[in-house]
């Protein structure tokens, strides 16, 4: 069921009928990335050189240099755990049009979801920010722990992406306690596929879909689940 749902999110995700979300959302993503490497070197500019000559004064000219370095490497990490972030909001924005897609083109037959409303998914896409965020954070945090650092960055964003993405997908046909009563009763299997949206995390350059194909995958989840239950007497 979770390969399944992740083969099928996967071979969706340069489909012609994805085109227009992908587009919009590599777009803005990259438009916002642009502007902070911008705005952060322009403060670390500002601040760095200044706040060293403050400091130590009479400090040589190749100093200067020395310190863009440092702050140039400084720039790179950050923007390195920036993309995940923001590409997590900017794409939270559009994820009913994932759905969307994914219902209209694999599940013709069905009832169409329900769009959730254009506060609640502000809300959503700041959430799911959030998570990644503190995902990421905790995950930096354990990686000075031996033994546990690189498993600590699987399952720590295997269950925050596990569940908001399958609570997103199953709160457009049902009411949200009850999203969240479904997520519990299949909460491994949420978790196991939380690690396969980890796994797709992980991976550079291609990170930068991971809202998109954990959006189209949890759709494909809910779906075999619903039918799970329905099936059940």
């Amino acid at each position: 069921m979770i390969l399944d749902a992740a083969r099928a999110a996967a071979s969706q995700l340069f489909s012609p009928e994805f085109r227009s979300v992908f587009v919009k959302t590599l777009g803005l993503t990259v438009l916002a990335l642009v502007a902070l490497w911008f705005g952060i070197e322009s403060l670390l500019e500002w601040l760095a050189w200044p706040w060293l000559q403050t400091f130590v004064p009479g400090l040589p000219s190749w100093a200067g240099w020395l310190s863009a370095i440092i702050a140039g490497i400084v720039l790179a990490v950050g923007m390195a755990f920036l993309v995940a972030p923001v590409t997590a909001i900017i794409a939270g924005l559009f994820l009913d049009d994932v759905a969307e897609v994914v219902e209209r083109t694999d599940y013709p037959n069905d009832p169409p979801g329900r769009a959730l409303p254009a506060l609640q998914s502000l809300v959503l896409a700041i959430k799911f920010f959030g998570v990644v965020i503190l995902g990421n954070v905790v995950a930096l945090l354990l990686l000075l722990v031996p033994g546990i650092n690189i498993a600590a960055f699987f399952i720590v964003n295997g269950y925050l992406l596990g569940r908001e993405f399958f609570e997103f997908a199953a709160m457009r046909f049902r009411p949200e306690a009850g999203a969240k009563a479904l997520r519990r009763k299949y909460a491994g299997t949420v978790f196991l596929a939380g690690l396969v949206i980890a796994a797709f995390l992980a991976v550079p350059l291609l990170n930068l879909l991971t809202p998109l194909f954990a959006a189209a995958m949890m759709v494909h989840l809910h779906k075999a689940i619903s039918a799970r239950e329905a099936a059940r007497p």
